[in-house]
């Protein structure tokens, strides 16, 4: 049996990138660390308002929500085989490294999803 999960995740079921990267990271949790909630799930619950935890990733870890680049840095420590690259996201020098590029992906986001549903349905 898998230990408690250490952190939790909302991440949004309707977008086929999102839904993608958390079925490859459901995977690599082989030690059942992490708790997945689909933001998209009418019953499921959510910590702050629905729309705002679907237009940005957000975990609790250590009872704190946190977003963006700390929220990955942190599901990415759970799992062994991505710990290193949780811990240099979580790296004061760099976060805001990852940060950056965590925005950059939200700003491209809308045109991958729209690729990829348009690919999907070919």
């Amino acid at each position: 049996m898998g230990e408690q999960p250490r952190v939790t995740v909302w991440y949004d079921s309707q977008c086929p990138l999102c839904a993608r990267e958390i079925a490859w990271l459901r995977r690599l949790d082989r030690h059942s660390a992490i708790h997945f909630i689909d933001a998209c799930d009418p019953k499921a619950g959510c910590p702050i308002d629905r729309q705002e935890i679907l237009s940005r990733f957000h975990a609790m870890e250590n009872g704190r929500l946190i977003s963006g680049a700390a929220a990955f840095a942190a599901m990415w420590r759970t799992i062994p085989s991505l710990k290193v690259l949780g811990m240099l996201a979580g790296w004061p020098p760099l976060t805001p490294i990852f940060e950056a590029a965590y925005l950059a992906f939200l700003r491209i986001r809308p045109r991958l999803q729209a690729w990829m549903h348009k690919a999907g349905k070919g």
